[in-house]
């Protein structure tokens, strides 16, 4: 089209300034994207840290701070689950396995998570992925811990070293259990869960170190030997939480709500998958910020993109004004700035485009290795594409501007030789 050519070779004469306005509006672009592979990747991420789960099970509570405490280990259990019922809950027909937990205690800032070895052969995470170990194995001896890849980044911990655990949370804990120290045999691969940020024991190495504790505080002028320790049956007698997976998911909501309806104790099943977008829901607010300041700053790229139009009137005027003398009306000089808008707007989304496919190339690895967030590279979605559509309109609009201002001169201001 002889409009869009024109458009082309005046921009190719103010190349300079036309190559600063694209960039500016690719790296506008590449934000405004990248945030929304980041949204995307975050939520994808926070559904998959658990999977697999068919139940949670919890002393009775709302079904976000079960969810906190038993899977992001935040927060602390209104109360416990007997070792009674948690037996007659997991012997039942239509359970197919259990993970028992048991929270409560720490290692400086990291919390301390009991549970049994079913733990390494069931738990999930992301897309039905099982626990890996980089180096070591699940734990045996009573006093074994494996510890998450972040607490022994954090620390500096390495195989056969050994822990003291304390009773408590915090850096310190409020008393330790320094006569009874546990040794790391394992260390778990990157899930980029609170997996990784857990000290993993037995739930008979919970019993160990609280044997000659009573009511959470240590008994005085009790205090057994290790040895002592070992020859005693020790077997909890209250959990945290437990995870639940059925034979079949279409006993779900049966179970759910006979566990529910548990008549010896109050207790609360929950789904995990329901409860993570309840409290995805809630983070609501931060997700439309981050949205929101990505769109703020392509709008100054296209601001910029409308200045530097403006500012190049003044050069053109003489241009515009011969477009006119050879019959170039109102729409065509009208079609031609804002065909230089568009032309600008799209290469900039392209360039943006290809700039996020870059950056994902070489910091994808990066951020699964450190933060634990996979960002897929799959072709822009369908509200990705709308959004590239709506900058391309935005800078058409904002063309609109300086080309109803290049309408307004007059022939004979254009042609004006200014000294």
């Amino acid at each position: 089209m002889p409009v869009l050519s024109l458009a082309l070779r005046s921009l190719l004469n103010r190349r300079v300034t036309a190559l600063l306005t694209v960039l500016a509006i690719s790296i506008s672009v590449w934000l405004l994207l990248g945030v929304e592979k980041v949204r995307t990747g975050a939520k994808s991420s926070f559904a998959n840290t658990i999977s697999g789960t068919d139940l949670i099970v919890g002393a009775r509570t709302s079904s976000t701070q079960l969810l906190l405490y038993s899977v992001f280990h935040i927060g602390n259990a209104t109360n416990n689950i007997s070792w009674h019922a948690y037996r007659t809950i997991a012997s039942g027909p239509d359970v197919a396995w259990t993970i028992p937990l048991s929270l409560g205690d720490s290692h400086r800032g990291f919390r301390v998570l009991g549970t049994n070895g079913d733990y390494f052969r069931y738990f999930r995470f992301g897309a039905d992925r099982s626990l890996e170990f980089e180096t070591g194995r699940p734990f045996s001896d009573l006093f074994d811990t494996v510890i998450g890849t972040d607490v022994a980044e954090s620390l500096g911990y390495g195989i056969g070293e050994k822990i003291v655990i304390a009773h408590g949370l915090g850096k310190e804990g409020f008393q330790t259990h320094e006569d009874r120290p546990f040794r790391i045999v394992g260390i778990l691969a990157k899930t980029g869960t609170p997996v990784d940020r857990t000290v993993h024991v037995s739930l008979e190495g919970i019993e160990a170190i609280h044997v000659d504790w009573r009511g959470g505080a240590r008994v005085p002028g009790l205090a057994p030997s290790v040895e002592e320790i070992r020859k005693k049956r020790l077997r909890p007698k209250a959990i945290t939480a437990f995870l639940v997976g059925l034979k079949s998911r279409f006993a779900i909501f049966d179970m759910q709500r006979s566990i529910n309806d548990y008549r010896r104790e109050p207790l609360s099943a929950i789904a995990p998958g329901i409860a993570l977008q309840e409290l995805w829901d809630l983070m609501g607010p931060a997700e439309t910020s981050l949205s929101v300041v990505a769109g703020f700053v392509v709008l100054s790229g296209l601001l910029a993109m409308m200045l530097m139009l403006l500012a190049s009137l003044g050069e053109r005027r003489r241009e515009l004004a011969i477009l006119r003398s050879v019959g170039a009306g109102p729409v065509h000089i009208l079609a031609l700035v804002v065909s230089e808008a568009v032309i600008l707007t799209t290469i900039g989304v392209a360039a943006g485009i290809a700039l996020l496919y870059g950056s994902l190339a070489v910091a994808q690895p990066i951020i699964e290795a450190e933060f634990g967030l996979f960002l897929e590279i799959t072709a822009l979605s369908t509200r990705e594409w709308q959004l590239m559509a709506v900058v391309i309109g935005a800078g058409a609009l904002a063309g609109a501007v300086p080309a109803i201002q290049a309408c307004r001169q007059s022939l004979a201001e254009g042609m004006v030789v200014r000294l």
